[in-house]
């Protein structure tokens, strides 16, 4: 097993939660240090406060995966004598890189609001509010039969052939590949001036199209001649729209009281707050993590008998009070369920490197109960 550095790290994460997914202006990426080093421990954390980082200091972590962006609006300054000025001061102190993943993890599949909408027990699960719509290709390369299966792979590993549910799609076709290597060749299969024909195998991909160049690359790596023969065709078919919150059933539909407690205890919040008289029937749900108050009129379009998000301001509640949706607000700290699933997801990608992905156990809950 060897250690990883901070790129690889990255790399592997970005092919679940891309940059391009993120909403326009949110400050995603890396926010502090660098990843060209090695990294054995990564922490993951909703929110990168004080207590935070000396959690990762404690912890021996050189990156930190933070939801919520430390730098969220351009600095000023970066004075240490004020709170943030010192946060960023005892992170590069310590060499600790923080990369923050914030919309593109809400909207990525198996994401925030799957793992919210998982917790919850929803069954059949559909985008809430579409922002994404991928352009699909296919590549098609040429290779000797003897290393299909090592350049099928890296095309896997580099996130080629994701189908819905599948990985590692892909087709294959036997052939004879013919050429004549010219006098400044280099050829892996014959002789420079001489026709060559050799069993070749034609294996098919399909990718988005912003990953294209990356997988490219992987596949060029993989491959054993001097010039692959590749193909690119753009396809007029696109992958499934892919967007903020989701919306799905309950096995069992219930009453909005009972709901709101199967809420609260779903996702260890000590309480919420509820627009609607408690006797509703709930069987069709809306969840949006985060602060959700601009999407009720997608949640009541979308024939939701309940919407569930947080940091629900007075006149929003009215509306959506107004409108007949009811709303149950568990607060914004719910988005902590991604630290686990991240752990979880990374860990097994990382299955063979010598790195831990560990769980923040800080609470950055601001609120209290009295």
């Amino acid at each position: 097993m060897k250690i990883p550095n901070g790129q690889q790290i990255i790399e592997q994460f970005e092919k679940w939660s891309p940059k391009y997914l993120a909403m326009e202006g949110d400050p995603i990426g890396l926010h502090v240090g660098t990843l060209n080093k090695k990294i054995e421990r990564v922490l993951v954390t909703l929110d990168v406060d004080d207590t935070v980082v000396e959690e990762a200091i404690e912890k021996g972590a050189g990156l930190i995966i933070a939801h919520h962006p430390p730098i969220f609006r351009p600095l000023k300054n970066l004075q240490t004598d004020f709170p943030q000025g010192r946060l960023m001061e005892k992170l590069i102190k310590n060499d600790i890189a923080v990369y923050a993943a914030h919309t593109n993890l809400d909207i990525a599949w198996g994401g925030v609001n799957d793992l919210l909408a998982d917790a919850l027990g929803l069954n059949d699960t559909e985008v809430l509010v579409k922002t994404y719509e991928a352009e699909l290709v296919k590549i098609a390369v040429f290779v000797p039969e003897s290393h299909e299966d090592q350049v099928r792979k890296a095309f896997g590993d580099a996130g080629a052939g994701a189908i819905g549910d599948y990985e590692y799609c892909s087709y294959t076709l036997s052939g004879t590949g013919r050429f004549r290597p010219n006098a400044s060749a280099d050829p892996y299969i014959g002789e420079a001036g001489k026709m060559e024909e050799t069993a070749e195998s034609k294996i098919e991909v399909v990718v988005r199209k912003a990953e294209k160049d990356r997988v490219i690359r992987a596949m060029m790596a993989a491959h054993p001649y001097e010039e692959p023969a590749y193909d690119v065709f753009t396809l007029e078919n696109k992958e499934l729209p892919m967007g903020l919150g989701r919306i799905g059933r309950l096995k069992e539909e219930m009453n909005l009281d009972t709901f709101a407690e199967h809420v609260k205890t779903s996702l260890d919040v000590p309480f919420v707050r509820v627009v609607g008289t408690g006797d509703e029937t709930i069987k069709k749900v809306a969840v949006l993590g985060g602060d959700g108050n601009k999407y009720i009129q997608q949640a009541k379009r979308a024939g939701a008998d309940v919407y569930v998000t947080g940091d629900l301001y007075f006149h929003v509640a009215q509306d959506a009070q107004a409108i007949g949706l009811p709303v149950i607000d568990p607060g914004h700290h719910v988005e902590k369920v991604m630290i686990q699933g991240v752990v979880d997801h990374m860990t097994e990608k990382g299955a063979n490197w010598q790195c831990e992905f560990l769980p923040s156990e800080v609470n950055t809950e601001p609120f209290r109960l009295k």
